[in-house]
Protein backbone atom coordinates (compact mmCIF):
# COMPACT_ATOMS: atom_id res chain seq x y z
CA UNK A 1 0.00 0.00 0.00
CA UNK A 2 1.03 3.83 -1.12
CA UNK A 3 1.88 5.67 2.06
CA UNK A 4 0.04 8.94 2.40
CA UNK A 5 1.87 11.17 0.20
CA UNK A 6 2.90 8.99 -2.46
CA UNK A 7 -1.11 7.85 -2.91
CA UNK A 8 -2.15 11.61 -3.17
CA UNK A 9 0.50 12.20 -5.84
CA UNK A 10 -0.98 9.55 -7.65
CA UNK A 11 -4.63 10.39 -7.47
CA UNK A 12 -3.45 14.09 -8.31
CA UNK A 13 -1.82 12.79 -11.41
CA UNK A 14 -4.69 10.74 -12.39
CA UNK A 15 -7.13 13.24 -11.47
CA UNK A 16 -5.30 15.32 -14.01
CA UNK A 17 -4.86 13.57 -16.97
CA UNK A 18 -8.96 13.07 -16.44
CA UNK A 19 -9.23 17.12 -16.27
CA UNK A 20 -6.84 17.31 -19.59
CA UNK A 21 -9.10 14.50 -21.62
CA UNK A 22 -12.30 16.23 -20.20
CA UNK A 23 -10.66 19.58 -20.95
CA UNK A 24 -9.64 18.64 -24.42
CA UNK A 25 -13.07 16.90 -25.31
CA UNK A 26 -15.03 20.24 -23.88
CA UNK A 27 -12.85 22.46 -25.95
CA UNK A 28 -13.89 20.09 -29.23
CA UNK A 29 -17.32 20.57 -28.65
CA UNK A 30 -17.60 23.48 -27.71
CA UNK A 31 -15.11 25.48 -30.74
CA UNK A 32 -17.59 22.85 -33.14
CA UNK A 33 -20.58 24.13 -31.53
CA UNK A 34 -19.80 27.58 -31.62
CA UNK A 35 -18.93 27.28 -35.47
CA UNK A 36 -22.41 26.28 -35.90
CA UNK A 37 -24.13 28.65 -34.51
CA UNK A 38 -21.96 31.19 -35.97
CA UNK A 39 -23.11 29.39 -39.53
CA UNK A 40 -26.58 29.62 -38.74
CA UNK A 41 -26.45 33.08 -37.36
CA UNK A 42 -24.57 34.47 -40.30
CA UNK A 43 -26.62 32.28 -43.02
CA UNK A 44 -30.19 34.00 -41.59
CA UNK A 45 -28.54 36.95 -41.79
CA UNK A 46 -28.08 36.86 -45.56
CA UNK A 47 -31.47 34.45 -46.00
CA UNK A 48 -33.31 37.10 -48.20
CA UNK A 49 -30.55 37.05 -50.78
CA UNK A 50 -30.48 34.90 -53.62
CA UNK A 51 -28.72 31.97 -52.95
CA UNK A 52 -25.90 32.07 -54.82
CA UNK A 53 -25.03 35.46 -53.67
CA UNK A 54 -25.92 34.60 -49.79
CA UNK A 55 -23.63 31.54 -50.05
CA UNK A 56 -20.80 33.71 -51.39
CA UNK A 57 -21.07 36.09 -48.79
CA UNK A 58 -20.84 33.66 -46.02
CA UNK A 59 -17.82 31.69 -47.99
CA UNK A 60 -16.23 34.44 -48.18
CA UNK A 61 -16.42 35.84 -44.40
CA UNK A 62 -15.73 32.47 -43.26
CA UNK A 63 -12.51 31.95 -45.16
CA UNK A 64 -11.69 35.50 -44.37
CA UNK A 65 -12.36 34.91 -40.33
CA UNK A 66 -10.27 31.54 -40.59
CA UNK A 67 -7.34 33.71 -42.58
CA UNK A 68 -7.88 30.97 -45.84
CA UNK A 69 -6.81 32.61 -48.93
CA UNK A 70 -9.92 30.95 -51.56
CA UNK A 71 -6.52 30.72 -53.79
CA UNK A 72 -4.36 28.74 -51.37
CA UNK A 73 -7.51 26.19 -50.12
CA UNK A 74 -9.84 26.02 -53.32
CA UNK A 75 -10.71 22.15 -51.86
CA UNK A 76 -11.21 23.35 -48.63
CA UNK A 77 -13.89 26.23 -50.49
CA UNK A 78 -15.69 23.49 -51.93
CA UNK A 79 -15.96 22.04 -48.92
CA UNK A 80 -16.98 25.71 -47.32
CA UNK A 81 -19.53 26.29 -50.10
CA UNK A 82 -21.42 23.05 -50.09
CA UNK A 83 -21.57 23.55 -45.59
CA UNK A 84 -22.24 26.74 -46.32
CA UNK A 85 -25.30 26.06 -49.04
CA UNK A 86 -26.57 23.46 -46.70
CA UNK A 87 -26.95 26.05 -43.57
CA UNK A 88 -28.54 28.63 -46.21
CA UNK A 89 -30.93 25.76 -47.06
CA UNK A 90 -31.46 25.16 -43.43
CA UNK A 91 -32.00 28.81 -42.73
CA UNK A 92 -34.40 29.02 -45.01
CA UNK A 93 -36.59 26.18 -43.96
CA UNK A 94 -36.00 23.91 -41.13
CA UNK A 95 -36.56 20.53 -41.77
CA UNK A 96 -35.39 17.18 -41.24
CA UNK A 97 -34.14 16.94 -44.18
CA UNK A 98 -32.54 20.19 -44.30
CA UNK A 99 -30.91 18.49 -40.96
CA UNK A 100 -29.63 15.79 -42.35
CA UNK A 101 -27.96 17.60 -45.73
CA UNK A 102 -26.02 19.85 -43.17
CA UNK A 103 -24.75 16.73 -41.24
CA UNK A 104 -23.95 15.46 -44.45
CA UNK A 105 -21.59 18.88 -45.45
CA UNK A 106 -20.55 18.90 -42.01
CA UNK A 107 -19.07 15.23 -42.02
CA UNK A 108 -17.03 16.02 -46.07
CA UNK A 109 -15.54 19.65 -44.40
CA UNK A 110 -14.61 17.41 -41.81
CA UNK A 111 -13.09 15.19 -43.92
CA UNK A 112 -11.28 17.58 -45.78
CA UNK A 113 -9.89 19.36 -43.06
CA UNK A 114 -8.91 16.09 -41.49
CA UNK A 115 -6.65 15.35 -44.82
CA UNK A 116 -5.31 19.25 -44.27
CA UNK A 117 -4.42 18.05 -40.33
CA UNK A 118 -6.65 20.29 -39.01
CA UNK A 119 -10.37 19.69 -38.09
CA UNK A 120 -13.78 22.29 -37.63
CA UNK A 121 -12.85 22.60 -33.74
CA UNK A 122 -8.88 23.59 -34.27
CA UNK A 123 -9.74 26.19 -37.19
CA UNK A 124 -12.41 27.99 -34.67
CA UNK A 125 -9.86 27.79 -31.98
CA UNK A 126 -6.63 28.60 -33.82
CA UNK A 127 -7.68 30.82 -36.54
CA UNK A 128 -10.91 32.50 -36.09
CA UNK A 129 -11.70 35.85 -34.97
CA UNK A 130 -14.22 34.59 -32.98
CA UNK A 131 -12.02 32.41 -31.02
CA UNK A 132 -12.72 31.99 -26.88
CA UNK A 133 -9.77 32.45 -24.77
CA UNK A 134 -9.66 29.51 -23.04
CA UNK A 135 -9.53 27.32 -26.06
CA UNK A 136 -6.03 27.83 -26.59
CA UNK A 137 -5.57 27.72 -22.85
CA UNK A 138 -6.49 24.06 -23.61
CA UNK A 139 -4.57 23.39 -26.79
CA UNK A 140 -2.35 26.12 -27.77
CA UNK A 141 -1.93 27.85 -31.30
CA UNK A 142 1.21 25.80 -33.05
CA UNK A 143 3.43 28.26 -33.58
CA UNK A 144 4.06 27.18 -37.28
CA UNK A 145 0.61 27.21 -37.93
CA UNK A 146 0.67 28.65 -41.98
CA UNK A 147 -1.21 31.54 -42.28
CA UNK A 148 -0.69 32.29 -38.58
CA UNK A 149 -1.76 35.88 -37.59
CA UNK A 150 -1.72 37.59 -33.94
CA UNK A 151 -5.42 37.47 -32.12
CA UNK A 152 -4.72 40.14 -29.14
CA UNK A 153 -8.45 38.76 -28.17
CA UNK A 154 -6.72 35.59 -27.08
CA UNK A 155 -3.74 36.20 -24.91
CA UNK A 156 -2.01 32.55 -23.89
CA UNK A 157 -0.48 32.37 -20.13
CA UNK A 158 2.24 31.72 -21.64
CA UNK A 159 2.66 31.13 -25.38
CA UNK A 160 3.18 27.54 -26.24
CA UNK A 161 1.00 26.25 -23.15
CA UNK A 162 -1.78 24.65 -22.08
CA UNK A 163 -2.87 25.62 -18.54
CA UNK A 164 -1.41 22.94 -17.12
CA UNK A 165 1.62 23.08 -18.20
CA UNK A 166 1.82 26.34 -16.32
CA UNK A 167 2.94 26.88 -12.87
CA UNK A 168 0.36 28.54 -10.23
CA UNK A 169 2.78 31.81 -10.19
CA UNK A 170 0.66 32.55 -13.80
CA UNK A 171 -2.24 32.05 -11.79
CA UNK A 172 -1.16 33.93 -8.66
CA UNK A 173 0.27 37.23 -9.64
Amino acid sequence: MPHFVEALQQEATEAIAQMREAALRARHAHARAELMRHMLTTARKVKGRPRAEAIETVVREWMEAWNLARSDWPHIAREMEAFTAAFHDYANEPSDAYDAHLREACAALDVVLEQEGTSISDQMAFRSQCAHGWWELVKPVPADLPGRKPRPSVPPLEPGKAFWEVGCAAFCK
